[in-house]
């Protein structure tokens, strides 16, 4: 499990993101889709992140160093964010640059609200970044939320639409930031890839 965390730098510009001497893994998904909650969750540090029942409270690239080995990399939430058009057209161009050029990042977990069906603005960001050829994982939240069933049926939903495009479907794990739940096996999926 993770011994430390503690934020590093916010920006706007992948360029002066810290140096790339570390493994990098970054978490994004649609705004409200509890990205910080479990971010605090994972590393076990309430306020590390910062949460907010606001769409789109994450505006920037945030770095954290965990135990001195790796960077979390916090993203801004893609699709609907109460602000302007402009701030999104930016905050896209921003992250499509750091996903695309970062050369040291390991892997991008996608945050899914399980509680929903597939919705296109996942489906579609999460086929982009196959397409670009960026390793991705997917986190289904908010799992505490309904029965594990519901949650279930819910990836297999989810599932199924990749299937129809996709020939390998990416890791997929199950999370709630309230009970702790995935965090041993995200914990260990990335002990799995800093240590390969």
């Amino acid at each position: 499990m993770f011994e430390n965390a503690s934020f590093v730098i916010s920006n706007t510009d992948h360029n002066l993101c810290p140096k790339p001497d570390k493994p990098e893994f970054a978490f994004i998904g649609r705004s409200n889709v509890g990205k910080s909650s479990l971010i605090n969750m994972l590393t076990q540090k309430k306020n590390l992140a910062k949460t907010s029942g606001r769409p789109g409270k994450t505006q920037l690239i945030n770095h954290f160093i965990v135990d001195d080995q790796w960077y979390l990399v916090d993203l801004p939430g893609y699709g609907y964010a109460k602000t302007s058009k402009s701030n999104r057209v930016a905050w896209s161009i921003m992250i499509e640059k750091y996903l695309l050029e970062r050369e040291n990042l390991q892997m991008v977990f996608v945050l899914i609200d399980s509680r929903l069906e597939p919705q296109k603005i996942d489906i579609e960001f999460v086929t982009w970044l196959g397409e670009a050829g960026i390793p991705l994982g997917l986190i289904f939240t908010k799992a505490d939320k309904q029965s594990i069933n519901k949650s279930q049926q819910s990836i297999a939903r989810f599932r199924k639409v990749m299937k129809e495009t996709w020939e390998e479907l990416p890791v997929m794990f199950v999370s709630s930031a309230e009970s702790g739940l995935g965090r041993t096996e995200i914990a260990e999926y990335i002990h799995g890839v800093l240590t390969a």
